[in-house]
């Protein structure tokens, strides 16, 4: 008998609450700052995925936070409206359940509403996962690895997971 997938829930997330303070935790622990980063902008107000378009999401096991992934104006495109996927970590024990790909179609669906255009910076590691869902690889620009061009409105089919 093959064992089945959990079913994770995306919601919308709001980084002080508590759940958010231990996958920030274990992220720093592997070395990943992207989650110690969301909290301090949050906390200052640099950065609250409050202009139109933004959002921040969260993956939900029941009551475990088990990844994040947030969309943003692309603050390092001057003079165009493109959105940017950013601070996309998903905690050990849910990698490879396909939630890293639930949190950015999330992120991808929300874009399609508001931006022609959405950006990523990826660590080479994550080209792949990219690539496999839709993302071009750039060559020679600094701010950005990966771009997919967006159809409007949501008339581009997901893959099939």
């Amino acid at each position: 008998m093959l064992a089945r997938t959990p079913r994770y829930q995306i919601k919308r997330l709001d980084p002080n609450h508590e759940a958010f303070a231990a996958l920030a935790e274990e992220s720093r622990k592997e070395g990943f700052w992207m989650l110690v980063t969301l909290a301090n902008n949050w906390e200052d107000g640099r950065n609250r995925f409050s202009k139109r378009g933004e959002a921040l999401f969260g993956a939900w096991l029941e009551s475990e936070l088990a990844g994040v992934c947030g969309l943003n104006v692309d603050p390092y495109v001057a003079g165009r409206r493109e959105g940017r996927v950013r601070h996309l970590y998903v905690g050990a024990a849910h990698r490879m359940n396909g939630v890293g790909r639930q949190l950015v179609w999330s992120a991808i669906d929300k874009a399609r509403k508001h931006f022609p255009v959405l950006n990523t910076r990826a660590p080479e590691t994550a080209f792949g996962f990219y690539e496999t869902l839709g993302f071009e690889r750039l060559d020679g620009d600094d701010g950005a690895t990966h771009r997919m061009k967006l159809a409007r409105p949501t008339t581009a089919a997901r893959p099939k997971e």
